[in-house]
């Protein structure tokens, strides 16, 4: 087959949607199929174009993968109107390399938002070659952005915006998010049953396998053996709530046994590096190349998911994926009833959104009580290998783009959603 995909993000971006996207490419690519992505250089999460790129169009070949890249307006300090602005950037600049695969006439295209800005000129793009389009959808972008209040919520513009993003997603002969609750808010913004794929973020296979030895980083960072690490590792987003963690690391200030690593890069780099200033029991490292994340998530006894509530269930954090897969349990902040309380439920502890208290108690539980760890560990790794490894996940991807363009109304049957097992608290 021909894959178009089209999307702002895209290797070498590190972390997030470009990550994930990336590797689709290149694994398609490896299957046989002609692949070609047309996406902005890479900006994120430092939110200005890497060094060693030119902010411009190029074409270059990776992995087998023919990649085109088109010009974006990068705001330094990121807001809602400054995000509006960036994706529309692109999606303009991306105009004339999107005409240009009319020649190529791809079998399907496959649309990655954010940006949903997007997705009009690919549709419109697959309809002119008679292929079907397909939307994976990342992020809730509309809906975060009004909940975060990136985007003013006053009624009749949101009930506009609303309207036009529904109409949007009735377009597409196939719609794919990466959770099981975002699959049912897609159903509810109007998309038949039958176009609704799950798609999540997976791990590779590789990162499943138990870290032989005890890795490099506790003697790197003059970590101690017997220390109990609580590790945050990924983007530093505004919609993640990590101006917890130091909070959280005050609090347990007086354990010494506990040292809180907070790795990664972003926007709210600054403000955690300020808010962590003079705490003696954290680390702070920038974020680390991919042939080592495997190491450093092992590294830790526990890992740290905080989030904001505005946002739950409008994005599934990808960095979760990656936390399952190391063995480690997990301790996030969500209200009941959402996906990622679901998930972290059955192996680790989810607290209330905001709640230090609760947060820094449920470190300390944890770290005082390593049998509880191993299984909630062990229950991580199982789900991880499941329902996230990235031979099946992609495997599945492969068959549902076939029967899309097979034409097939109904496509590849989803996999059921895992039951919730209540693993035994401490």
């Amino acid at each position: 087959m021909r894959i178009l995909i089209h999307g702002i993000n895209f290797h070498p971006e590190p972390t997030g949607i470009g990550k994930y996207s990336g590797e689709m490419a290149a694994h398609l690519a490896e299957l046989g199929h002609e692949v070609r992505v047309l996406a902005a250089p890479p900006y994120y999460p430092d939110w200005r174009v890497s060094d060693g790129w030119r902010n411009a169009y190029a074409r270059a070949r990776w992995r087998g993968v023919e990649v085109w890249r088109a010009p974006l307006w990068v705001p330094a300090q990121p807001s809602g109107l400054k995000r509006v602005l960036h994706l529309l950037s692109f999606s303009l600049a991306a105009l004339p390399s999107l005409a240009a695969q009319l020649a190529w006439r791809p079998d399907v295209v496959l649309v990655v938002a954010p940006a949903l800005a997007c997705a009009p000129w690919a549709w419109l793009t697959a309809r002119l070659s008679g292929a079907p389009c397909w939307l994976h959808v990342q992020d809730f972008e509309v809906d975060a952005a009004f909940q975060l209040g990136l985007l003013k919520s006053r009624g009749l513009r949101r009930r506009l915006v609303n309207a036009v993003e529904h109409w949007l997603l009735r377009r597409f002969d196939r719609v794919s998010t990466i959770s099981w609750r975002m699959l049912e808010r897609t159903e509810e913004k109007g998309v038949p049953q039958e176009r609704l794929v799950y798609f999540p973020n997976w791990v590779d296979d590789a990162a499943l396998l138990p870290l032989q030895g005890p890795g490099s980083y506790r003697a790197e960072l003059g970590i101690a053996p017997d220390a109990v690490v609580a590790l945050f590792s990924g983007s530093m987003g505004g919609k993640q709530g990590l101006e917890l963690l130091p909070e959280v690391a005050q609090l347990l200030a007086h354990r010494r046994d506990i040292v809180f690593l907070i790795c990664g890069d972003g926007v709210m780099k600054p403000r955690i590096e300020e808010l962590c200033a003079g705490l003696d029991n954290v680390r702070l490292l920038p974020l680390q190349p991919a042939r080592r994340l495997s190491e450093l998530l092992q590294t830790a006894n526990l890992h740290m998911l905080p989030q904001n509530p505005g946002a739950a269930d409008l994005v599934m954090p990808s960095k979760l994926s990656g936390m399952l897969a190391s063995g480690r349990p997990v301790v996030t902040t969500s209200e009941p009833g959402t996906e990622l309380a679901r998930v972290v439920g059955q192996c680790g502890v989810v607290v209330p959104p905001g709640d230090a208290q609760a947060f820094a108690q449920a470190v300390t539980r944890l770290a005082d009580d390593a049998a509880w760890r191993s299984r909630l560990g062990a229950a991580a790794r199982q789900y991880a290998e499941q329902h996230l490894a990235r031979t099946v996940v992609l495997g599945r991807l492969d068959q549902c783009l076939k029967a899309c363009v097979a034409r097939s109304n109904a496509g590849v049957e989803l996999p059921r959603e895992p039951t919730q097992t209540n693993a035994r608290s401490g």
